[in-house]
């Protein structure tokens, strides 16, 4: 039986091939690195690389961070302590991520500076407060089922031990949690590595900003966006695992 990943291998050589055919029609010497044009493209468009991973990788530690705040006043007993955090989720989760990108690049520094805050925001840091809000109402509601997960018991028999609330989620509930919440916050964090291409529309120099302008220069759309596809997948990859090699180390595979 032919493997899938074989059938897509030999599917973009036969393109690769035909393309650089003289009949054909396609364009692949402007990634070519045989050649001095295409080597320069591809150094170009690899080199939004750090930008899309330093973006992605900010943007998820703030958005873990900012789920944890939210996640844990979200799971009160007190009705009005817990109202602010189901407002924010749900409120958040229904804002689409363009949308909210534009008003924070464009609509915040406005908003800061009615209020006496002569502020300004770049593409970099837009692009990060964005991703980091929109993401961190999906990282709440992730925190929130895998510390409700972990059974009651543990938490009784921590408190007639002495332990306080904050040392009980620090010391027995929250290490447990997040082996359990490991692959989703994986998934949301592979989220943003994509959705940061949203990034691209304020002019920050990532992946996506970077094949749009090398497609302005050459006209050669589908090459080029063949390519950034190809990179984000090898990007999605690597962080697929790493994050498999850190749950077998966290042993995060319960079924085991």
């Amino acid at each position: 039986m032919i493997r899938p990943f074989k059938v897509w291998a030999l599917l973009f050589a036969v393109l690769f091939v035909t393309g650089c055919s003289g009949g054909g029609t396609w364009g692949w010497y402007v990634i070519d690195p045989s050649t001095e044009q295409g080597m320069s493209n591809v150094r170009f468009l690899v080199g939004g690389f750090w930008a899309t991973i330093q973006l992605s990788l900010i943007a998820a530690a703030m958005s873990m961070m900012i789920g944890l705040l939210v996640a844990l006043p979200g799971m009160s007993s007190n009705r009005w302590i817990r109202l602010p955090s189901r407002i924010y989720i749900e409120f958040i989760r229904a804002i689409p991520l363009l949308p909210m990108l534009f008003w924070v690049f464009y609509g915040l520094p406005v908003v800061m500076r009615s209020m006496g805050v002569p502020i300004s925001i770049d593409a970099f840091w837009g692009a990060i407060i964005t991703l980091a809000i929109s993401d961190s109402a999906f990282t709440a509601e992730i925190y929130r089922a895998g510390i409700q997960s972990i059974p009651k018991g543990q938490t009784e028999a921590a408190r007639t031990v002495g332990l306080s609330y904050t040392q009980t989620m620090r010391y027995v509930v929250l290490p447990q949690a997040i082996r359990r919440i490991l692959p989703p916050l994986a998934n949301q964090f592979i989220y943003i590595v994509k959705m940061s291409a949203f990034a691209s529309v304020i002019g920050m120099q990532e992946l996506t900003r970077r094949a749009n302008e090398l497609v302005v220069t050459e006209y050669r759309p589908l090459e080029i966006y063949t390519l950034l596809i190809l990179e984000y997948l090898v990007l999605v990859l690597i962080i697929s695992f790493f994050v498999r090699w850190l749950e077998r180390k966290m042993g995060s595979d319960e079924s085991r």
